[in-house]
């Protein structure tokens, strides 16, 4: 017997992400003594739409088993050239039912609500539906500083 279940290597990253004008203040006042700002937990989340800087255009899945999916720093592998990508594979929990056409991911700082910190769009959009377990490769997720 066959089995339905997909995995989704190609959910790939087009660009380098942007930072979030969230996260571009906490890291000015930072930087400049202004506030402190610790790293956060990152969570790797979708969207079916450009989320934007401020967030305004966030439409993340919701219900049919979509959660987003906590990192580590030993995920990561450290910055090169100005450049961070995913060390480990990124795997979503597998889809129950359709979590929409899928054109983004981005960076929380919690696994519900929290801050955007980040996103970037998919090289191609991808329809996510029951028993698909979509996942990112090693290295096909960048965040950069421009």
């Amino acid at each position: 017997m066959q089995s339905n279940r997909r995995r989704f290597d190609r959910l790939k990253e087009e660009n380098n992400m942007s930072f979030s004008n969230y996260l571009e203040l906490k890291v000015l006042d930072h930087l400049m003594g202004k506030a402190s700002y610790s790293a956060p937990t990152i969570y790797v989340g979708l969207s079916t739409a450009d989320p934007l800087d401020d967030g305004s255009g966030l439409a993340e899945p919701s219900g049919n088993g979509y959660a987003r999916v906590l990192t580590a720093a030993g995920n990561w592998n450290s910055a090169a050239s100005g450049t961070i990508t995913n060390l480990s594979t990124i795997t979503f929990p597998e889809a129950s039912g359709s979590w929409g056409t899928v054109s983004h991911v981005v960076l929380f700082d919690a696994d519900t609500g929290g801050n955007i910190l980040g996103s970037g769009a998919l090289s191609a959009p991808t329809a996510i539906v029951a028993l698909n377990i979509p996942r990112f490769s090693a290295g096909q997720l960048s965040v950069s500083l421009d």
